[in-house]
């Protein structure tokens, strides 16, 4: 079922806002004076890029599998437009969505990691972002 273009632009930018909320919870926790979390730098940086790329898939109309995996995202996002490929670096991301949140399974990350995880999701907004933009969703 195809849903009238107001009804499907809504959407898109419900994910828009949401993965733009992560995004601002992570340059702003990255900018705290001291005692960063840095590994909730990466997951809200992680959470920012797959909310992102969920965006354009619900534009698209593809049905995504329920999933933190940033290069499965992407691969569907490729067979529907050649610039997904170029965000490659965003697959780097996917163990924040998991092993950043939970005992035991923590990962260790670093400010310059934290950093870098920032760097890459502001990327894939930017990219998501023009993709949107360029087939008249923004």
């Amino acid at each position: 079922m195809t849903l009238p273009r107001d009804v499907l632009l809504a959407k898109v930018r419900e994910w828009i806002a949401v993965a733009d909320e992560d995004l601002r919870v992570a340059q702003h926790t990255l900018s705290l004076p001291s005692d960063c979390p840095h590994r909730m730098v990466a997951y809200h940086a992680q959470q920012s890029a797959e909310k992102y790329l969920k965006a354009y898939l619900v534009w698209r109309g593809v049905d995504f599998p329920y999933t933190h995996n940033i290069a499965r995202l992407r691969e569907l996002c490729t067979t529907l437009g050649d610039w997904a490929a170029k965000l490659d670096d965003a697959d780097e991301l996917s163990p924040f969505a998991t092993t950043a949140r939970y005992p035991g399974e923590s990962l260790v990350v670093s400010e310059t990691d934290a950093r870098q995880s920032v760097v890459i999701a502001e990327t894939v907004r930017r990219t998501v972002r023009q993709a949107l933009h360029a087939e008249g969703a923004l």
